[in-house]
């Protein structure tokens, strides 16, 4: 059976509550491989909420539709402070990027809790932001970045990055609405150890199973890289995702 854009794979999923230090509680999900355990973490950071950024993005949902089966990765979304999805509402209202620093520490608490191995972060547009301007902890092992706009993250938070060492890969479209590869390279040349990969033909959202392919091909790579190529195809029980 082909995976398609609909496919469910098998996983241990439950709903979680991240508890913020400023006393909020966000709705979220944990996503296991089905029978082993993980051997890394994607803690996922959404797009911006007030444009309909959510927890269930594509990219994230076919994240923790796919990955946990493909990669034996344990992934966590959830929706930032004021955040609507299917999954629910996280408490709180939406804070510029600025207060949702107290939500990217407790996923990253909560992951540590869960003894959780090898945490990274994965951020989308506005969660990019989020994980260079609150995402360089000591638990956090690296990041990868889809269609950084690099709006709200600014110098001081790259050379965070950069005096870290820590690995950063940006996953830059060629047609992006806000940052091409080009202009991202000489931005991101201020973090020697980061990566910009260009990648043709896509747009800032990704849209089509080929880009979003490719997104999970590149991301796996960085953090479980025995794992790629993902396989296309799977044999065994599956479910599928009604919207």
């Amino acid at each position: 059976m082909e995976i398609r854009a609909s496919t469910v794979l098998p996983a241990r999923r439950r709903a979680v509550t991240l508890h913020t230090a400023d006393g909020l509680r966000l709705v979220g999900e944990l996503a296991l491989p089905a029978e082993a355990d993980p051997v890394a973490t994607l803690i996922c950071l959404h797009p911006l909420p007030t444009a309909e950024g959510m927890m269930d993005s594509h990219v994230l949902r076919k994240a923790s539709f796919r990955l946990p089966a493909l990669a034996d990765t344990a992934v966590v979304r959830f929706n930032t402070r004021g955040t609507t999805s299917r999954h629910g509402t996280s408490e709180g209202t939406f804070g510029e990027g600025e207060t949702e620093r107290y939500d990217v520490a407790a996923a990253i608490e909560f992951a540590e809790f869960e003894g959780l191995p090898r945490i990274w972060l994965l951020g989308w547009s506005f969660g990019t932001e989020l994980a260079l301007k609150w995402g360089c902890d000591p638990e956090v092992e690296g990041a990868v970045l889809l269609s950084p706009p690099l709006h709200r993250a600014g110098e001081e938070d790259l050379a965070t990055w950069a005096k870290s060492g820590k690995p950063l890969t940006a996953l830059v479209p060629e047609f992006d609405d806000y940052l091409r590869p080009d202009q991202a390279r000489e931005r991101f040349a201020a973090v020697p150890q980061a990566e910009v990969v260009g990648v043709s033909g896509a747009k800032h959202l990704w849209v089509g199973e080929p880009y979003v392919r490719t997104v999970l091909n590149e991301i796996v790579a960085r953090v479980v890289p025995g794992a790629v190529p993902l396989p296309t195809e799977w044999d065994g029980a599956y479910d599928k995702d009604v919207l």
